[in-house]
């Protein structure tokens, strides 16, 4: 047996025989995820060693009490801001206590008077709080920027004396957190949403106008790229007559949303504008007519327009004012924003030039998660096309930066909609799933999100679910990027739809080898040799050194008869291609 000196962390699932009783699976499911997202790979960055686990909680050795302290303080703030979506009674939280003490180490496992307090206070822990005994308060108060809240002297179980504790904070100290929020906001564009003005003379529908201006700011408040006033200031303005420009000045708000809604018969009229005050300029208007069926599904379905056009407004905007400006030193919104449009294009160079642009963004904010997901897009991009001289190394920046910015915001679609795609790409549909839908849940009315859903769906097997998603991202947003055809084209053929899916593939202004070979699997399949032959000397042309066999790789079917569908109908196209003359299409 060895004995030493050690900081010992007692972890411990709250409320975790009432969780398991209404959903086991899930429960199991949930637990496991974070524990492989979250709490591991905190303990390893704060060089902790995982002593012992039970069903729902663990011993962490750590030979630091800074680092346990720390450690324990990133799990919960972390854990509290996955949760703040999730209703109360499904919630995952822990209780966690640390002792410093002499450990008694005897095959790969720890006993010990001090192993049993720590386990003793994790039980007098807030429920997602951290308390810690007088041993590791006296080495952490004057090393780390965290507050200590003195609880006394408390009887333990089986602990002969009094013991003295204490609770960490997991807020910000005073100030940091006022500090911390404007640098994330630097550059952010700012936005008001005024009460609807209830234009029908019936006083019955004042609940509708105001409804339909909370849920506007509740769902564009998702998108962490916006900084959203909240209700409590813009329905300070409600009834009254206002001057866009005075009320942006007050807010600090560099635009504005208007509306009104009007009841005429059986229908009601819903009209909304976007104002940018600072220039006094309107953006964006449109109206919206529904019949007056059901209230809420009208509130529901005008509020997923709005709050799918407006963000794309807005950026729009921005990056029209970028352009006219070009600001020698822009602040980290502005660069990622920059960065995010060369991404668009496509290129090698845009790639290239994207890359410096949110590197830029990254070092003026470190804090600003948007920034790390967008930095993992980009060098995505990079990987995937292979416009990158180290692969591995890029791969490496790639799941680093997705863990810088899951680290820092748990609740940006955006973060868990690029970790779904990075992990679709290294075939991990499984955890793709998981962070897919969360992202779903975060931002339910983002287009990028609800056409990687249908990508999802396609890859896994459901490709008639899957166009019913791509499809709908292309109603939430009619000026989609090109290439949601090229997602629709891939969905019809894996549900064996290839005239439709030949359809969506012409729908694009100038098609890849990849999209090239899809549309000759389908001409394959239709028997249209010509066509077929054509299609596939056009991959040929692109692409000289093409393999079936590679070219398979880089799909992701869960499923291989999906696979073996595509490989069959290129099969068909290839003996088109030898039998009969090609003709370039």
């Amino acid at each position: 047996m060895e004995q030493r000196l050690a900081a010992i962390m007692a972890a411990d699932m709250a409320g975790y025989s009432r969780l398991m009783e209404i959903d086991e699976a899930g429960t199991l499911a949930r637990l496991k995820t974070h524990r492989i997202e979250l709490i591991d790979p905190a303990i390893a960055k704060n060089k902790g060693r995982i002593i012992k686990t039970t069903g729902d909680g663990m011993l962490v050795e750590f030979l630091s009490v800074s680092d346990a302290v720390k450690c324990a303080v990133e799990i919960q703030q972390r854990m509290k801001r996955r949760n703040s979506d999730v209703p109360q009674d499904r919630r995952i939280e822990f209780r966690i206590g640390i002792n410093l003490g002499d450990i008694i180490f005897d095959d790969q496992d720890i006993f010990g008077d001090g192993v049993n307090i720590a386990s003793r206070i994790e039980q007098l822990a807030d429920v997602g709080g951290v308390c810690i005994t007088a041993a590791v308060a006296t080495q952490i108060v004057d090393r780390l920027e965290v507050a200590i809240e003195d609880l006394g002297e408390k009887t333990l179980k089986n602990i002969s004396r009094p013991v003295h504790l204490f609770r960490v904070g997991l807020e910000a100290l005073p100030g940091q957190l006022d500090d911390l929020d404007a640098k994330r906001s630097v550059g952010k564009p700012s936005i008001v949403v005024l009460p609807f003005i209830n234009m029908s003379g019936d006083p019955d529908q004042e609940f509708f106008a105001d409804g339909l201006t909370e849920d506007i700011i509740t769902e564009l408040s998702r998108r962490h790229e916006l900084f959203v006033i909240s209700r409590n200031s813009s329905f300070v303005y409600k009834n009254q007559a206002v001057n866009a420009r005075e009320v942006a000045e007050k807010l600090g708000t560099q635009y504005l949303v208007e509306g009104s809604v009007r009841k005429i018969g059986d229908r009601v009229r819903v009209t909304v504008q976007l104002i940018d005050a600072v220039n006094d300029a309107h953006i964006w208007a449109d109206k919206y007519d529904r019949k007056l069926d059901d209230i809420f599904a009208i509130q529901d379905e005008v509020t997923g327009a709005i709050v799918a056009t407006l963000p794309g407004r807005v950026e729009a905007a921005q990056r029209d004012r970028l352009e006219r400006t070009k600001p020698a030193n822009m602040a980290a919104y502005e660069c990622a924003l920059a960065a995010k449009v060369l991404h668009h294009r496509s290129t090698a160079l845009d790639n290239q030039q994207a890359q410096l642009l949110i590197d830029r963004s990254v070092m003026l904010d470190a804090g600003y998660a948007h920034a790390h997901a967008w930095r993992a897009c980009i060098l995505g991009q990079a990987w995937v096309n292979g416009w990158c001289e180290d692969k591995d190394a890029v791969w490496n920046e790639i799941v680093a930066a997705l863990d810088r910015a899951l680290a820092l915001d748990d609740n940006d679609a955006d973060v868990h909609r690029i970790l779904a795609a990075v992990n679709v790409n290294n075939n991990n549909l499984t955890t793709a799933r998981y962070h897919q839908e969360r992202a779903l849940s975060l931002n339910p009315n983002y287009d990028l999100v609800v056409v990687q859903q249908g990508e999802l769906l396609t890859w896994l097997g459901r490709p008639e679910e899957g166009l019913e998603w791509i499809r709908r991202a292309m109603r939430l947003n009619p000026h989609h990027p090109e290439r949601f055809w090229s997602h629709l084209g891939k969905s019809h053929f894996a549900a064996h739809q290839y005239v439709e899916a030949i359809e969506a593939f012409m729908h694009l202004s100038v098609m890849d080898y990849v999209q090239h070979a899809f549309v000759a699997a389908c001409y394959g399949w239709l028997g249209d040799e010509i066509a077929a032959a054509g299609h596939l000397e056009k991959v040929r042309a692109l692409a000289p050194h093409f393999d079936v066999d590679d070219f398979l790789a880089t799909m992701h079917y869960a499923q291989e008869s999906d696979a073996q569908h595509l490989r069959d109908g290129l099969a068909k196209a290839e003996e088109s291609r030898r039998t009969s003359p090609s003709k370039a299409i």
